[in-house]
């Protein structure tokens, strides 16, 4: 990836890497940079499925441009609970996404989709509070009544990624 932003620069490899995300076709080379040996069985005729989206997605968490953005969010609501994951971790990083859309993720029907929202929603929550956005803390009031209720997940890994997520808010609040 470091060769890539050398050769393009971060924002033309960001913009590659989210025209992937949302299907587009950016070369054998880029599929191999973001996909790395595993792209190379895609390249030799296996099926792609979501990879390809994925490994936009992933990219994403390491280059950026705030053109990107736009990708990403859509991607929260791809078909492949692995893409919806991983957008939801670039939500966390770049904080991205509007609560309605987080909010989405945390009733998804995979587990993973449900954690990796928990955690997107209350990056959101704490730029809000720090930026003082968020001064009333109505947001970040909504967001733990979320994360309140994914507390009786039916699965161990989303109560654990929302207790952790609320102890972070909470702490942010009282801070």
């Amino acid at each position: 990836m470091r060769a890539q932003v050398a050769r393009e620069g971060e924002c033309t490899v960001a913009l590659r890497s989210a025209a992937l995300l949302t299907g587009g076709y950016e070369g054998e080379s880029f599929l191999l940079t973001v996909g790395g040996e595993h792209a190379d069985g895609i390249l030799k005729g296996a099926p792609s499925l979501y990879w390809p989206e994925l490994w936009g997605a992933r990219a994403l968490l390491y280059v950026w441009d705030d053109d990107a953005a736009d990708a990403v969010t859509a991607g929260l609501a791809n078909p492949s609970w692995r893409v919806r994951e991983m957008c939801a971790r670039v939500c966390a990083e770049r904080v991205l996404g509007g609560q309605k859309k987080l909010s989405r993720l945390t009733t998804d029907e995979h587990p993973r989709v449900r954690s990796a929202g928990a955690r997107a929603l209350v990056a959101a929550a704490l730029a809000g509070i720090s930026s003082g956005r968020d001064a009333k803390g109505e947001f970040a009031a909504s967001v733990e009544a979320v994360l309140t209720g994914m507390l009786r997940d039916p699965d161990r890994d989303v109560r654990r990624a929302a207790q952790q997520s609320a102890d972070a808010l909470r702490d942010a609040r009282s801070a």
